[in-house]
């Protein structure tokens, strides 16, 4: 037998009361992922070549290990902020879609035009990139 809803209510309120540090720590958290990902988000969009979902060949076998390293660090950030951002303020779709371009993984290339063909998705590219002066993105 489950305890009354109130109980539930004050172990939730008793904890909240315990752990305002935590809850503040997270807050400022999501505010500076907010703010970091309007900041960057339009000049990672932008740096994205005009043609690249319309490539068939991909350049990370050319990379420097060093810069594939750190190209899969800098996109598994992105990926847990942008997982973040699903349910916190900010661009999560957007942001997941630039960390998944940015790492190297099995089945990249289809992943990544299947997110982009979605309209709203490719509508919210294009605008980040209009905002910088970049072209649209081209689709096969």
């Amino acid at each position: 037998m489950l305890p009354p809803v109130s109980e539930y209510y004050q172990t939730v309120v008793d904890w909240v009361a315990s752990h305002t540090d935590l809850l503040t720590l997270v807050g400022a958290a999501s505010g500076v992922v907010f703010v970091a990902s309007l900041a960057s988000l339009p000049w990672l969009a932008a740096s994205i070549p005009t043609d690249y979902f319309c490539r068939d060949n991909d350049s990370a076998s050319r990379r420097h290990p060093l810069l594939a390293m750190l190209r899969n660090l800098a996109g598994a950030v992105l990926l847990l902020c942008g997982m973040a951002m699903l349910v916190l303020p900010g661009q999560g779709i957007l942001t997941i879609l630039i960390a998944l371009v940015l790492m190297d993984y099995p089945g990249k290339k289809q992943l990544e035009h299947r997110i982009v063909s979605l309209p709203s998705v490719l509508k919210s590219m294009n605008w980040l990139r209009r905002q910088r002066g970049a072209a649209p993105l081209q689709l096969k």
